[in-house]
């Protein structure tokens, strides 16, 4: 990415990111296709556990986070020995959290799903699926550790192809571990659980193998398996904001679904549909970010900040344009898009208006991605949990109780102020209010530039701490 042709380049990167979030993406919604032959409750719970499944995740997303800045950047300086130990420290610190945490999101499992408002059949379904997708997040964990070390070199095609063999058995096996024919138990959402657990153990168990070989960039060389920690405070200096980004971003997730679960089953089974559509957008605007990520990580290794700017702006206006279209598409048929998955005609309804109002928006979700993908490049990872922060906690869930919801206050005064009442349909609007104002900050934020510094040391030894300004 430090020399030639930006665009041709950044597609060539870009495009295996794209297939293989798009490939987790469609195992997702397989996930949903299936749920939703069993019950609206079913289709409801697995909607709820979604964004605290995720939550989980998110740590994982941190630690590589700071993987591929500090991969691509000492790839982009020529330091490949530096890069391999990056990449085991990473297997290493991934493994224990991800055991810590899914030891305490077992031990808290139940009073986490009360305290979320789930009750009767919906809590049953959903407690069932969380216990199985907690006992995979090693296996999760470990894959985008994988998925990371290889993108900081540039390499995006070796996970995509194993993203096709993981999503592949996830499709297969969802129906027969969710329905149960033949010999197989018919285990509602469980079974979608226990298909995601196997998924992604072969997916790591391979990952693991493709970074023992060495032949793809990087290697994970064992003898570095041991904690090294002027690494290991690198790899926390530069990750700790973006697990912080992706837990604000998975809180205001599930403090959106409770929001949602204050209405009607059908609203809940909508909202969980309508936001893995969405994912869709998310996934290709990730992968896209993903993309940037390396091409600013390293050019500004290899001090070329101007090159690292161009790849920004060209990703971004990119990435909005694919999303405009997709989102005209939706538009123009959201019944089509809900019925694919279910054929309740109350859920069905209440997904139409949903989409109509949040996908005219998608192009700016997308767009806030890819910058935030340009910060963690950079190393300037407290920009992107920045701009999480906003687009969530200060743009979106204030938004949502002003819109959806009765209640008045008395200002000093005497004055009143009192909300709008639009009742679930206000909780789609602060989506689109959250996307706009983000994306705005984001592109301000980035114009201001003092992201170009990057974040490694040009010492040798590598052991210099990590510096961020902004």
């Amino acid at each position: 990415m430090t020399t030639g042709a930006v665009t041709p380049k950044l597609a060539a990167l870009a495009w295996p990111l794209v297939a293989g979030n798009l490939l987790q993406t469609f195992y997702n919604l397989a996930d949903m296709f299936w749920v939703g032959r069993v019950s609206p409750e079913a289709v409801a719970a697995v909607s709820l556990m979604f964004p605290l499944s995720w939550m989980f995740v998110s740590t994982a997303m941190g630690i590589t986070a700071a993987t591929i800045a500090l991969v691509s950047q000492y790839v982009g300086a020529g330091e490949d020995r530096e890069a391999d130990n990056v990449v085991a420290q990473t297997a290493f610190l991934t493994v224990a959290v991800a055991v810590t945490l899914a030891a305490l999101g077992l031990a808290v499992r139940r009073p986490l799903l009360g305290a979320m408002g789930l009750s009767g059949r919906v809590f049953v379904e959903a407690l069932a699926y969380i216990e199985v997708i907690f006992l995979a997040l090693p296996f999760t964990f470990l894959f985008f550790a994988f998925r990371a070390a290889l993108q900081g070199a540039g390499d995006t095609k070796t996970a995509m192809w194993l993203m096709v063999l993981s999503a592949g058995l996830n499709v297969v096996l969802d129906p027969l571990f969710i329905l149960g024919p033949g010999p197989f138990p018919a285990w509602g959402t469980r079974g979608a659980a226990v298909a995601t657990f196997v998924a992604r153990g072969l997916a790591a168990a391979a990952g693991v193998y493709v970074l023992l070989r060495g032949d793809w960039g990087v290697r994970l060389r064992v003898g570095d398996l041991r904690p090294d920690r002027p690494t290991l405070r690198k790899l926390v200096a530069v990750g700790y904001p973006a697990t912080i980004d992706g837990w604000a971003r998975s809180f205001a997730a599930v403090a959106m679904a409770a929001l949602v679960a204050q209405f009607s089953v059908a609203a809940i089974a909508a909202y969980g549909i309508g936001v893995r559509l969405m994912s869709v957008s998310w996934t290709v605007a990730g992968a896209v970010g993903q993309a940037t990520a390396t091409g600013v990580g390293q050019n500004l290794g290899a001090e070329t900040p101007d090159r690292a700017a161009e790849v920004t702006w060209k990703a971004t206006v990119g990435t909005m344009g694919l999303l405009f279209a997709a989102a005209a598409l939706v538009v123009a048929f959201p019944a089509v898009a809900m019925r694919a998955f279910v054929n309740d005609a109350a859920v069905v309804d209440e997904g139409v208006v949903f989409l109509r109002i949040i996908a005219p928006f998608w192009a700016f979700f997308g767009g806030t991605m890819v910058i935030q993908g340009a910060f963690r490049g950079a190393g300037r990872t407290k920009v992107a949990m920045a701009l999480s922060f906003l687009s969530r906690w200060v743009f979106r869930v204030p938004t949502a109780l002003a819109l959806a919801f009765a209640w008045s206050v008395t200002l000093p005064g005497g004055a009143t102020a009192s909300a709008l009442d639009w009742g679930v349909n206000g909780l789609w609007w602060a989506f689109s209010v959250g996307a706009t104002a983000s994306f705005v900050v984001a592109v301000l934020w980035f114009k201001r530039g003092r992201w170009r510094e990057g974040v490694i040391d040009r010492e040798p030894t590598g052991a210099a701490g990590v510096v961020e300004t902004d």
